[in-house]
């Protein structure tokens, strides 16, 4: 008996068009597109590309802002049963070409301002066949739109596949070594958007609209599938670059009612004047991931749009498919029993956590451990790298590399990275926790903790601040630690820098800070025992 088959994915955009041929699916600028208009595009799309010798199983790489070729490149590849692979549109020229090397992508959809990583990529692969340009193809490139136009009015045969069909490598971060393929499928994916619909934004259909504030290479890509499924258009911004006062005119335009974003950025946009100058009671989900929201920000959050806010705790190997802590579970008030302080929640629907010990051992509740998980969310593996993939899957867990503990209900609390945790005086110190207090503290805007070695501790605690108010100093948030954080927790050196850095989906990027630190001079090798 052969294996039963799964539906293709991109089935969900078929089925939207159907239902709503004459509704928005997509948005920018002045310009909408119906969903019948993105359905027959994509089916042309799929026609040029299989004209130019491209079949299931392929790749499709892909490096281009957030626009209309972007988003109708990633439901052509699932109907040709291909496999999508988005890249970060600000890397540079050689980056992408271990992209390009490593995925072999056969074809590469680029935007017309990349010229020089399409010949990086060229110059690396020996699998790439063809480029098409999103704008004006050079010698030997084909146009985008051309190759869609001459193949319009033919609906495009849906690929057969099985549920560990590939459909989209989603790359990591990278911040150890090489970057590295998480093979999602179109099995997993169809978990993944069922459950986020359940866990994220239950009861969103046709009459609903949302807006990408990041790239769609990555998670907010995964966001916009759950809108496809229901018919809700997606917003673009105008530019790459998030302007507050623009996404809130846009949110009062078209009644958004959902945004997935990172914390950092819901902060931006509470904190910036432009929140109060335009009507936001349309929004009912705002989604923040990649990182615990600070208390401090959270509040203020509250405060300006109302119980609106959503966390959930994933990586792109599990699709954000681990916690939730949905808006019930938030509150502005300290004591209310609702705030749960701290916790990014519960279990995902359908999924399973555990706090493991080094001997892959559940540990009591409340003791730190690795966070890890399993259930139809979890990836397929790393593509070409069995290494990093048996690693990842020991002991029959997914392992986030993220360290944690959970409560007597099963809510899940973040300590930090593996890599983040630092060893003072044979005490673990787990920054995010000393993060937490020092935000407390109403001249902190930003922090960062990071351990650094120390010939007499083994390692001491650095805290990098941005401050919100002028004549903030070391003194001042060391006193404000006594009494709310122990000793040997405390951060033995601040920095007080203008900004922090911060990666292209708006996360702190903790390795780049410890690089600055040494490039600016504000650490030296022999700082820590001093």
């Amino acid at each position: 008996m052969s294996e039963p088959q799964v539906a293709n994915l991109s089935v969900l955009l078929a089925q939207s068009a159907a239902l709503f041929p004459h509704r928005p699916g997509l948005i920018q600028g002045d310009r909408a597109w119906t969903w019948s208009e993105i359905n027959a595009r994509v089916d042309a799309l799929v026609q040029g590309l299989r004209s130019l010798g491209m079949k299931a199983g392929d790749k499709m790489l892909v490096q281009s802002r957030n626009n209309r070729a972007l988003f109708e490149s990633a439901w052509a590849a699932f109907r040709l049963g291909a496999v999508w692979v988005p890249t970060n549109f600000r890397l540079t020229p050689p980056e992408l070409a271990y992209l390009g090397s490593a995925s072999e992508a056969t074809v590469m959809l680029v935007e017309d301002c990349f010229a020089g990583h399409v010949d990086a990529v060229k110059a690396a692969s020996s699998h790439l066949r063809h480029v098409i340009a999103i704008g004006r193809p050079r010698d030997g490139e084909i146009g985008f739109d051309d190759l869609v136009e001459r193949n319009l009015g033919a609906p495009a045969a849906i690929a057969e596949v099985d549920a560990d069909t590939p459909l989209w490598y989603f790359y990591t971060s990278g911040t150890t070594g090489r970057p590295k393929a998480a093979m999602l499928t179109h099995g997993q994916m169809a978990f993944v958007v069922t459950n986020h619909l359940a866990d994220l934004i239950p009861g969103t259909d046709e009459n609903d609209c949302s807006i990408a504030v990041a790239p769609l290479s990555h998670g907010a890509g995964i966001h916009a599938l759950l809108n496809v499924a229901r018919g809700a258009p997606t917003v673009l911004l105008p530019t790459d670059k998030l302007e507050p006062e623009v996404f809130w005119a846009l949110v009062q335009k078209h009644r958004v009612s959902n945004v997935f974003t990172v914390p950092t950025i819901v902060k931006m946009l509470v904190e910036d004047p432009s929140v109060d100058r335009f009507d936001h009671s349309s929004l009912r989900y705002m989604i923040y991931a990649g990182a615990p929201m600070y208390r401090a920000d959270q509040k203020r959050a509250l405060q300006k749009l109302g119980k609106v806010l959503v966390q959930y705790f994933g990586l792109g190997e599990v699709t954000g498919c681990i916690t939730v802590l949905p808006p019930s579970m938030h509150a502005i008030d300290d004591e209310d029993p609702n705030a749960n302080i701290g916790s990014c929640g519960r279990p995902r629907t359908g999924m399973q956590v555990a706090i493991l010990d080094e001997n892959l051992l559940p540990v009591p509740a409340g003791t730190v451990g690795e966070i890890c998980c399993r259930g139809p969310a979890v990836f397929a593996g790393y593509f070409n790298n069995p290494e990093a993939t048996q690693k990842a899957f020991r002991g029959g867990w997914f392992h986030t590399g993220d360290l944690g503990r959970v409560d007597s209900r099963g809510l899940l609390y973040i300590t930090g990275r593996e890599s983040d945790m630092y060893i003072s005086g044979g005490s673990n110190v787990y920054p995010r926790e000393v993060e937490e207090v020092l935000l407390t503290h109403p001249g902190v805007a930003e922090v960062a903790v990071l351990g650094v070695p120390d010939p007499k501790w083994g390692e001491v605690g650095v805290a990098v601040v941005v401050a919100s108010q002028s004549g903030l100093c070391a003194d001042a948030l060391l006193a404000h630690l006594d009494g709310r954080c122990a000793k040997y927790r405390w951060p033995r050196h601040f920095f007080f820098w203008d900004a922090l850095p911060k990666s292209a989906y708006g996360k702190v990027t903790k390795k780049d800070i410890r690089k600055h630190l040494y490039e600016r001079g504000d650490l030296r090798e022999e700082v820590a025992s001093t």
